[in-house]
């Protein structure tokens, strides 16, 4: 056993096995992925890796797992899936996820690719751990998967904390160690004892405070839809580009590689982001002020595009110098918890008044960006209104925006 020292959670204690994995190329290639992708533009502390949080998952996991009582194969199934959770990332970690999805087919849950063959498989069979029972836990397809991939559950305990002590922002405090005592194992996955609600809350009001602050800070999103932006164009453009060894870059990698494109628009946009040279905002809007229905879903990059290639031929400029955000809608928060009291399971909407506050503040807080160079702000702004049908402000969404 070894023991590693981690900012967040002290010393991390590490089994043999677990060090076998750590040293494999698809873990260490975490050590080169950053966790919050472009939020250091924002937060120049936030350098902190995927690899760093798949150690701290994975040891809030062996937390739950005795917790829970799990035998010793289900602990370190568990153990397992946690620490290898995140090695099927993109560069940049979540930033890179749409043009995965559109271009290879997957999403970063679905590891069986990196688990089902090679150094990692070789692992696994020496010590017994079945790699397709692993990615079932990772992709939540298993009666333990809960652990990691649930609304409570160590992964998003980890990131919380990890994420708001590199950004500085206060809004991330869970008490992981009480959430962990008061979890019971049910049919349906981890639920909560009563005496867990409290602790419930404030990671719930954490999740929320933290996604206007971190996760979808308006910079952050800009420099996204650059990225993304260049990343399509080098795979649709560039004859000996492929979507698959795109993905499998770390950020340096990656970067690098858009930065000396033989795509002149890939170029540019990449030595933009890389020199924080972002576009700006012409349209940030949210749900109340969108008039078709179709916008408030999940589109995609490609019909992003097109929108945008719409907006900058009524503004009179090129494609390329509009870009398009339409976020996911966020989804309800733990519907599928359920807290444990002295006679029954009940949702735990049903014992917590904040749950709808906190739905509701949610999905205020959601946005549509329309981003363009500093010099066509204007234009867009009055072009994107007409294409997207947007609503007239009110006095109070008529703010200044920088």
């Amino acid at each position: 056993m070894k023991i590693i020292k981690d900012p967040v959670h002290g010393y991390v204690e590490v089994e043999p096995l677990a060090l076998r994995l750590l040293d494999s190329e698809v873990v260490q290639r975490l050590r080169h992925v950053t966790q919050l992708g472009f939020a250091n533009l924002v937060y120049p502390g936030a350098n902190h890796t995927r690899f760093e949080h798949s150690l701290g998952t994975m040891h809030l996991s062996g937390l739950m797992a005795r917790i829970l009582d799990l035998d010793d194969g289900e602990a370190r199934l568990v153990a397992t899936a946690a620490l290898l959770h995140d090695i099927g990332h993109g560069p940049f970690s979540h930033v890179t996820e749409p043009v995965m999805e559109e271009f290879v087919g997957r999403s970063h849950h679905q590891i069986d690719h990196l688990v089902g063959e090679g150094t990692v498989a070789t692992i696994l069979e020496a010590e017994g751990i079945d790699p397709v029972e692993v990615c079932a836990v990772v992709a939540g397809e298993h009666p333990l998967a809960s652990i990691i991939h649930g609304s409570l559950d160590v992964d998003r305990m980890d990131y919380l904390m990890r994420d708001a002590h590199y950004t500085g922002v206060p809004y991330g405090t869970v008490d992981a160690h009480r959430l962990i005592r008061s979890t019971i194992l049910t049919r349906s996955g981890v639920a909560l004892s009563e005496g867990g609600i409290n602790a419930a809350e404030s990671l719930l009001i954490a999740r929320t405070l933290m996604r206007p602050a971190v996760y979808f800070h308006h910079v952050s999103r800009i420099a996204t839809s650059m990225f993304v932006h260049a990343l399509r164009e080098e795979v649709l453009n560039v004859p000996d580009a492929d979507a698959r060894d795109l993905v499998r870059m770390d950020d340096a990698a990656c970067m690098e590689r858009l930065k000396h494109s033989s795509c002149a628009i890939v170029r540019d946009l990449a030595c933009r982001v890389y020199a924080r040279d972002l576009y700006k905002r012409a349209l940030y809007i949210g749900e109340d002020r969108v008039s078709a229905a179709p916008l408030q879903q999940n589109l995609g990059p490609a019909r992003e595009r097109e929108i945008a290639r719409e907006i900058a031929e009524t503004a009179g400029i090129t494609p390329d110098e509009v870009l398009v955000d339409i976020p996911r809608l966020p989804g309800a928060l733990s519907m599928e918890v359920r807290v444990r009291n002295s006679h029954h399971m009940v949702d735990i909407e049903e014992v917590s008044p904040l749950i709808n506050t906190l739905n509701d503040t949610r999905r205020q807080q959601w946005r549509l960006g329309v981003y363009t160079t500093k010099e066509h702000r204007s234009a867009v702004e009055q072009a994107a209104t007409e294409v997207l049908r947007v609503k007239r402000a009110t006095k109070q969404d008529k703010l200044v925006v920088t």
